[in-house]
């Protein structure tokens, strides 16, 4: 039975759990207002004003739903995107790293779009970190994206904020855009993973980064994750957010800010 919501059945939650039974991305756990907002706006360009209806149509249109999951779904990314954070890796934190790691460095790209990010680590660790054995795990919950991040293909405009002597090094110039060196590519893998459900093996990694993710959750879902990422830290691991986020209550998920964007997990 549905919700009900300003004494009508409640359309937009309907809506969410017939995505969630299509595709398994569980927009409930967005922020409504935002989320709503856009699915509406969305819908209502195509002269649907019951979610319902559209709902039936995004099971029987595959390039609806397509349109739909590019509306609703945040793949806003770039190559070397806040380029401060990757100098503060570059300089301190990676070789850091690796000399506590023994020379190697496990990294979680969660949250990882079309892989600009991983991609983007991968090169940096290179040039900081030559002589480290480097894996970069990136997943993400949407399949599309992980296929666009296998494959190491960005478009010009991606780069927009590179190092342009990085950006020769690591990427080679292609008609579709920039495709990145297979050193590069070595470095990475990619899955698909739903970070609201995924367990991940406590402290496997000795760097995660989740940029500019959290924003659209709901305070207590992004808690939750924020702590599931930190157990996923080894003693000395780092985690990285976006440069407008913050951890709420670091220490009671044992993580001590170093920078505005960086926390470092206490043994």
């Amino acid at each position: 039975m549905s919700a009900l919501a300003g004494g009508r059945a409640d359309d937009y939650v309907d809506l969410c759990t017939a995505v969630r039974s299509i595709n398994g991305i569980d927009l409930s756990q967005y922020k409504r207002d935002q989320m709503e907002r856009r699915i509406r706006s969305f819908a209502g360009a195509r002269g649907v004003q019951d979610l319902r209806e559209y709902a039936k149509t995004l099971r029987a249109d595959k390039d609806e739903l397509e349109a739909f999951l590019d509306r609703v779904t945040i793949n806003v990314s770039q190559l070397w995107r806040n380029p401060e954070q990757w100098e503060a890796l570059a300089k301190t934190v990676l070789p850091e790293l690796a000399a506590s790691g023994g020379g190697r460095i496990r990294a979680w790209s969660a949250g990882c779009s079309y892989g600009a990010e991983a991609h983007t680590l991968a090169a940096v660790c290179l040039d900081a970190v030559p002589a480290a054995r480097v894996s970069i795990l990136g997943t993400d919950i949407d399949a599309r994206m992980v296929a666009r991040a296998k494959a190491g293909l960005f478009s010009k405009e991606d780069g927009r904020d590179a190092p342009a002597d990085a950006l020769r090094r690591h990427f080679d110039a292609v008609d579709s855009g920039l495709q990145a060196k297979d050193a590069v590519r070595r470095l990475c893998r990619f899955e698909q993973g739903d970070l609201l459900r995924l367990k991940p093996v406590p402290g496997s990694q000795d760097l995660v980064l989740c940029r500019n993710t959290v924003i659209y959750f709901t305070p207590e879902v992004r808690d939750d994750l924020h702590a599931r990422l930190a157990s996923a830290l080894r003693p000395g691991g780092r985690m990285v957010v976006g440069a407008t986020e913050r951890v709420n209550e670091p220490a009671a998920m044992g993580l001590v800010p170093e920078a505005p964007f960086l926390y470092r997990r206490e043994a």
